[in-house]
């Protein structure tokens, strides 16, 4: 499926990595709907990237919300063709931490809530927009779904147990939506992430920031936003990449630690 006059919806798509993917797909002629909470940054991205791109405020944990971003969405692009899920949290709590203090229910609990269930939520209901739709090409196509998982999700390190609960569940239920969708002409593929250098490592020490660079394999720094965009870009494109769980990760293999 080629970029150019498609419409895409972006999670998370106000920054980081999202960010890079609706200026990228934007420069491939993409129409982008960007579905976040930030407004601030979403309407500026918007209006920096013109007509083809619109922000829509959305929760993905709420169905009224993904229905209000979707039906829009449709109403001012006709159509929905791809739909890349990067909206996500991050957590730090061991399983039972000092002073044997149990981790909590609510904070395992919110991070399923953001990086499993609203995956899943704005997944399904792109993907019953996308089957409503004339196919693309010979192949019978009709859209493609990217979601986001992470290294963590095969590897997580202490203190992870929730994050890396999501994102193993999503590198799991991969084949199982590309088998769902196969029937309506809809690919299903996972991005898995290592480190990529998001603002969220700024606030690091230097001293920290530069041994997780050293951790890299090769080459010896951490990813470029803009690099899990151009393999966005190629899942999209390639229409023999089905069901497939991509590392993208300079070769890291993350310790305990």
């Amino acid at each position: 499926m080629q970029l150019n006059d498609k419409v895409a919806v972006i999670t998370g798509g106000a920054s980081g990595l999202g960010e890079a993917t609706v200026r990228r797909f934007t420069d491939q002629g993409a129409h982008c709907a960007i579905f976040d909470l930030n407004q601030e940054r979403g309407e500026a991205l918007a209006e920096e990237l013109g007509s083809r791109v619109r922000f829509y405020s959305v929760d993905v944990t709420s169905e009224d919300s993904v229905c209000a971003g979707v039906n829009q969405t449709v109403a001012d692009f006709d159509a929905i063709h791809i739909n890349c899920n990067y909206a996500g949290i991050g957590s730090g709590e061991k399983t039972v931490g000092r002073e044997y203090k149990p981790h909590g229910l609510d904070s395992f609990k919110k991070v399923v809530d953001i990086n499993l269930i609203g995956t899943f939520n704005v997944l399904r209901l792109c993907a019953a927009q996308m089957a409503q739709q004339e196919p693309i090409n010979e192949d019978g196509h009709r859209g493609v779904i990217l979601n986001t998982a992470s290294v963590a999700g095969q590897e997580g390190q202490i203190g992870q147990a929730a994050y890396a609960a999501t994102k193993g569940a999503i590198l799991g239920s991969t084949i199982c939506f590309a088998r769902d969708l196969a029937e309506y002409g809809i690919r299903v593929n996972t991005i898995v992430p290592g480190l990529i250098h998001t603002p969220l490592f700024d606030s690091l020490p230097e001293h920290i920031f530069n041994a997780l660079e050293a951790s890299v394999l090769n080459p010896p720094r951490l990813g470029k936003p803009e690099e899990i965009a151009h393999l966005a870009q190629y899942l999209v494109e390639n229409d023999y990449m089905n069901g497939e769980c991509v590392r993208m990760d300079g070769g890291i293999r993350m310790q305990a630690r």
